[in-house]
């Protein structure tokens, strides 16, 4: 019997081909300074979610099916009476993706997902934090294969952030290039 390790495509192309590239572009003294991402954190309000429990439970299956591992409902932290909001109440999921699952859901996004989004021209490259992050939103969650369209009730949109441990946005845009966000050309050229 084998005992040979699984490892994700896109965690093997890190090791492998990336981290030397890198090494080169940044002229990093050491592998240990080449920039990795450290966990994808999903985020997802649900509109309507104070009238309607169901609504969050409902968000929630959804995006367990779209990460592969089980989300939970964020709470509401302090009460907002303009909203209808009290402290505790549950307003949306989230769900951190780490080691496997992370590099396993970043190989979906960009081979499967982003290029069902309609008029797909790239993703914005203004979306990093100045420490190395970067977020991006999507408006349909019906993207992910994962969802089966005859079963979704609502189109919800979800917040995407790649924590990476980049000292600046420029390595981390080189790093999540090389891993195959497919960045809009103008932009990164403007974000250089």
């Amino acid at each position: 019997m084998s005992t040979t390790k699984y490892t994700p495509r896109l965690a093997k192309r890190y090791k492998d081909e990336i981290t030397s590239a890198l090494v080169k572009q940044f002229n990093y003294s050491s592998v240990m300074q080449v920039p990795r991402l450290t966990k994808i954190c999903l985020n997802q309000g649900v509109n309507g979610a104070n009238s309607d429990k169901k609504l969050v439970d409902i968000a929630v299956v959804e995006m367990t099916a779209i990460a592969g591992q089980k989300a939970v409902a964020s709470h509401a932290k302090k009460a907002i009476s303009n909203f209808k909001l009290r402290e505790g109440m549950p307003i949306g999921t989230r769900v951190t993706l780490r080691a496997d699952r992370m590099y396993e859901f970043l190989d979906r996004l960009v081979s499967v997902s982003l290029p069902r989004v309609r008029d797909f021209k790239g993703i914005n490259a203004k979306g990093f934090d100045g420490r190395g992050n970067y977020t991006m939103g999507i408006k349909e969650q019906i993207i992910f294969p994962e969802m089966e369209i005859d079963k979704v009730t609502r189109i919800q949109g979800m917040d995407i952030t790649f924590v990476t441990t980049a000292q600046t946005d420029e390595e981390a845009l080189a790093l999540l290039t090389a891993l195959g966000m497919p960045f809009k050309k103008a932009e990164v050229k403007e974000a250089k």
